[in-house]
């Protein structure tokens, strides 16, 4: 591996001059399985990195700790008095709930939700049972653990076949949407041969997507514009998915779709029933500072909750088509005033200001 690091600076100003630490693990471990085309999707690239080190750097010194076997000597050395957490992890359904794990023991403060509710929200059938047991809507969902159980599942086609411990569209192919028993199948061994882990089988909503990033705590809790997935600037004959084609492959800075529309075109009551649901959804988690929630309508115009994203992805560049960031503009945010949104949340939460 290797890191990026930066040297404390000084600060004469007049702005503050906490020390914050951001890290990330940025390039590849050779993994025990065969490497697959979307295997670091969800890391973030050194661009990105910079741009948050270079945002902080407005207000505060910054040092760069990457989050790998080394990183609980490094925090110790540094002795930061904040974090900015935006750390994957490295293996394991509870990758990124180790790093603030590991603060927490050390008792630093940083950004973001706690350990369990990182570690919820990346199992995304935990986040679903918890979702329904407080009436939160969200589709109907099996989990496959052994190919034995394929033949048990009793959900009504099409469905779509996830892996369950993983973000960034990552196992989520156009051919994930499945329409018939043969092809369901198929998936499901491949998610649970090629990711090693269980899949998840949920119902297909066939509505409208969109993804909500929210920002804040409790009485400052704010909801940024909502973002609409818009399928029909996918190419003609896909399933209606934000895929990883979609996210990855389809849409580039080089051959750009208009595959987001910021503010969505959403009549108010809509947008009422899924800000609210939002909300709860949340508060019911216990998200912290910030995050970014995935809905989708069902046949009859109702919003149901995806997925939870308590570590959203944040590219820089406009054109890579970014939801966090691309919100927090129609919002009147640029991209330091996001990343210093964030943080001054955790930094008000832990009462430090």
């Amino acid at each position: 591996m290797k890191k990026e690091n930066s040297d404390d600076t000084s600060s004469d100003d007049g702005k503050p001059n906490k020390r914050i630490q951001n890290r990330k693990t940025e390039t590849a471990v050779t993994p025990a399985k065969e490497t697959k085309a979307d295997t670091y999707a969800e890391w973030d690239s050194k661009e990105t990195i910079l741009a948050v080190k270079t945002a902080l750097e407005q207000y505060h010194n910054v040092t760069l700790i990457e989050a790998n076997e080394e990183a609980c000597r490094k925090i110790c050395e540094v002795k930061p008095e904040i974090v900015f957490n935006i750390a994957e992890g490295l293996r394991g359904p509870s990758r990124e709930a180790q790093i603030p794990a590991l603060l927490e023991m050390l008792g630093i403060p940083y950004t973001g939700s706690d350990p369990l509710t990182l570690g919820l929200c990346l199992d995304k059938s935990r986040a679903k049972e918890i979702l329904a047991y407080h009436k939160i809507p969200t589709p109907k969902f099996f989990v496959i653990e052994k190919e034995s159980h394929i033949k048990s599942l009793a959900l009504t086609l099409p469905a779509i076949v996830k892996p369950l411990y993983e973000g960034s569209s990552k196992g989520i192919y156009d051919a994930s949407v499945v329409k018939n028993t043969g092809d369901l199948e198929k998936q499901i061994k491949k998610v649970l041969k090629e990711y090693d882990q269980p899949a998840l089988v949920e119902e297909f909503l066939t509505g409208r997507e969109f993804t909500v990033a929210m920002l804040g705590n409790d009485g400052d809790l704010q909801i940024l514009p909502i973002v609409e997935i818009c399928f029909d600037s996918l190419p003609d004959g896909v399933n209606p998915i934000y895929s990883y084609e979609a996210k990855w492959i389809w849409d580039t800075v080089e051959n750009p779709i208009d595959v987001h529309e910021c503010p969505a075109k959403i009549v108010p009551e809509l947008k009422q029933k899924i800000e609210k649901i939002c909300q709860n959804t949340y508060k019911t988690l216990k998200c912290r500072d910030w995050c970014r929630i995935d809905i989708r309508l069902d046949g009859s115009g109702e919003p149901h909750v995806l997925e939870l994203n308590p570590l959203p992805g944040i590219l820089p560049n406009p054109e890579e088509h970014s939801c966090f960031p691309q919100a927090a503009r129609a919002a009147g945010l640029d991209y330091p005033s996001l990343i210093n949104a964030v943080l001054n949340a955790a930094i008000k939460r832990y009462g430090l200001n």
